[in-house]
């Protein structure tokens, strides 16, 4: 079977583009911990790409805490991860040569997000990447987050291209099957220390960072 046209690359946000997943697990744990619950800093990426009101649903439906406020201890999250990336945020690997190659290539290009639009406003100016993006979605508002596909299947609609001539790039597992259930062609950068996991086959090529995007696209387009 012929392998579709790419027409269009997606990307995840977080741990894709800028380097926050470890300040999220920061942040969530500062807050969980500070709500009275025992977990530690591992276990924080239990809830990697999920939306934020999933990751508050997630510790309380295992660990519900007294003086229950979702929004708020969502909130609190939020803004602790938004002054870290407005103050310090810094891009991963090959950003700026993954967007440029995009455009080499006349693809359209799209950010697939679960952050809310708070955060993506911080990432978009700390990197001053905004002007390179066609199509811009959050599941903030969505009915479902990751790993449903509804972001990703809303940010296709929005570039005007069918989801098999779009290729997602993800740094998370609920991200992966957020792309794959949206029928899209996929690559997984995952964390470096979690690369050698057998989880990541189902994405259709992995790679070790941006960097290799370039190439990967020479050879596809």
């Amino acid at each position: 079977m012929s392998i579709p046209e790419l027409k269009a690359v997606i990307f995840d946000m977080d741990g894709v583009l800028i380097d926050s997943e470890p300040v999220w697990q920061i942040a969530e744990h500062k807050v969980l911990t500070e709500l009275g619950l025992n977990v530690s800093i591992e276990d924080m990426t239990l809830t990697t790409g999920l939306r934020i009101d999933q990751v508050v649903d997630y510790w309380y439906a295992r660990f519900p805490w007294s003086n229950d406020n979702h929004q708020q201890t969502a909130q609190a999250i939020v803004d602790q991860v938004v002054s870290h990336i407005s103050a310090d945020g810094e891009p991963m690997k090959g950003v700026i040569q993954a967007l440029k190659a995009c455009q080499k290539h006349d693809l359209k290009i799209g950010l697939a997000t679960s952050s809310s639009s708070d955060i993506i406003h911080a990432v978009l100016n700390r990197l001053e990447i905004g002007t390179y993006f066609h199509a811009i979605n959050s599941a903030e508002h969505l009915a479902y987050g990751k790993p449903h596909p509804e972001v990703y299947l809303s940010c296709a609609q929005a570039l005007d291209i069918d989801p098999i001539n779009c290729l997602a790039i993800e740094d998370s597992f609920n991200g992966l099957v957020s792309a794959r259930a949206a029928c899209m062609q996929t690559i997984a950068i995952p964390e470096a220390k979690h690369a050698a996991l057998s989880k990541w086959v189902i994405a259709h090529q992995q790679l070790n960072s941006l960097e290799a995007l370039p190439d990967f696209l020479a050879k596809r387009c």
